[in-house]
């Protein structure tokens, strides 16, 4: 008798979880198949510190095929459902044109950069949700300061050393935070350009970290300020130029730096799908399965979950969360199949950790508000424990940022026309 087919798109944080414990659970006994764009699990939080210099971009990946043994890889980007068929169509590396079927499917497609209707964004902004756009920034922060050296124009140094971050999240704080002290070591012997080094983050919201505890949101506020940060709320970006971006408040700031961490939204791939959708999010029951399609479940970013502990809105768009989906959807494909019995999907917050660079973090584990050193080793610990890989090599990395220079080098792999805003995306 074959085995049973069950096919995980994506190797997000949910896809990557789903498809471990499947194969855990199965013990061989179904054929686990994992279709991703490419051949590693990317742990998100940590990669601020990659556009920092601080840790080497692959620290922050995990293989696949080492990761997840008995697990067959196929890469391509997915581009189509046939649910009454059971098949799923993709495009490989080279162009070429393929299709899988399956006997169960968990749809873990994750998220793409959030754009606004703002003129300009689209040309001269970069969103930050790869390894790509990590490299882009890294070299680009490095060509900016090192092209300033001999601008020839006061006006253009100082559009060259300004750096405008849109978005006051998780992301755009801890680029902002990391990024100030990346300037600040790339200026360390260029005396000439200390001062015209500037940093803005900017929000709509009326404060940043704005889903964080108020408390670790004050706390990180002033780690930003302290180290000359210019925090602009209550402010969105009206237009980006090539020479600058037009604020709301109605003033010009001259940069050559506009990067796009204004949030994300589910991956359009399951709106073709034609079944119902909650804020772009495809809805699943507590099960986590596809209403009508016994045979369908949806986990991560993409999938609108119910949030049993707070009835009538859907569960956050974290990791936390998205990890946590891929135990429980493993768990409840292989009570499809008669090992063990379903669960509903419930997941009380554990809390959440912002690393500020240097001795800097904001934490609160357990509902316990930390902040300064005690919030790093948390934070740090944290990222520790959740990295399916690497933790050695991360490790090291850290340590050798704590007691050399960091190298101020670009390398030129990656050019800003190989990252486009519009076409950014990443499975979770």
């Amino acid at each position: 008798m074959a085995r049973p087919r069950i096919v995980v798109v994506g190797a997000g944080f949910a896809g990557f979880t789903a498809a471990r414990s499947l194969a855990k659970l199965s013990r061989g006994g179904a054929e686990i198949v994992v279709i991703n764009p490419t051949d590693y699990f990317l742990y998100l939080p940590l990669l601020p510190e990659v556009s920092a210099g601080i840790l080497e971009p692959r620290r922050v990946t995990v293989s696949l095929q080492a990761a997840l043994p008995g697990v067959r890889l196929i890469l391509g980007e997915v581009d189509g459902f046939d649910l009454d068929q059971r098949t799923v169509s993709f495009t490989d590396p080279d162009g070429r044109a393929g299709s899988i079927g399956y006997h169960r499917l968990v749809i873990a497609a994750g998220t793409v950069n959030k754009l606004l209707p703002v003129p300009g964004v689209t040309m001269y902004a970069h969103g930050y949700r790869g390894i790509p756009e990590a490299l882009y920034l890294r070299d680009h922060i490095t060509r900016q300061i090192e092209l300033a050296v001999n601008a020839p124009t006061d006006e253009e140094r100082r559009a060259r050393c300004t750096f405008v971050v849109a978005g006051a999240g998780y992301t755009g704080t801890e680029v902002a935070a990391q990024g100030v002290l990346f300037t600040k070591a790339l200026t360390a012997e260029r005396p000439e350009l200390r001062d015209k080094v500037r940093w803005i983050l900017l929000d709509t919201a009326d404060r940043v970290l704005p889903s964080l505890d108020e408390r670790l949101a004050g706390a990180s506020d002033e780690v930003l300020r302290s180290r000359g940060v210019e925090v602009l709320l209550r402010t969105s970006v009206k237009e980006a130029t090539e020479d600058g971006v037009h604020l709301s408040t109605g003033d010009f700031v001259p940069t050559r730096s506009l990067i796009w961490c204004v949030g994300v939204r589910p991956d359009p791939l399951v709106a073709d799908l034609g079944l119902p959708l909650k804020n772009g999010r495809l809805v699943v029951d507590e099960f986590l399965n596809v209403p009508g399609h016994p045979d369908v479940y949806a986990v991560g970013d993409a999938a609108a979950v119910p949030d049993l502990t707070r009835p009538g809105e859907l569960t956050g768009m974290t990791a936390q969360h998205a990890t946590r989906q891929g135990t429980a959807v493993a768990k409840n494909i292989a009570a499809s199949y008669g090992q063990g019995r379903r669960r509903a999907y419930k997941h009380y917050d554990l809390g959440f950790v912002v690393d500020l660079g240097g001795l800097d973090a904001a934490a609160n584990p357990v509902g316990v508000p930390l902040q300064g050193l005690p919030a790093k080793v948390v934070t740090r610990g944290y990222h520790l424990l959740s990295m399916p890989g690497n933790r050695v090599r991360v490790s090291a990395d850290w340590l050798l940022d704590a007691i050399l220079p960091r190298q101020g080098v670009q390398l030129g792999l990656v050019r800003g026309t190989a990252v486009p805003l519009e076409s950014t995306s990443v499975s979770s």
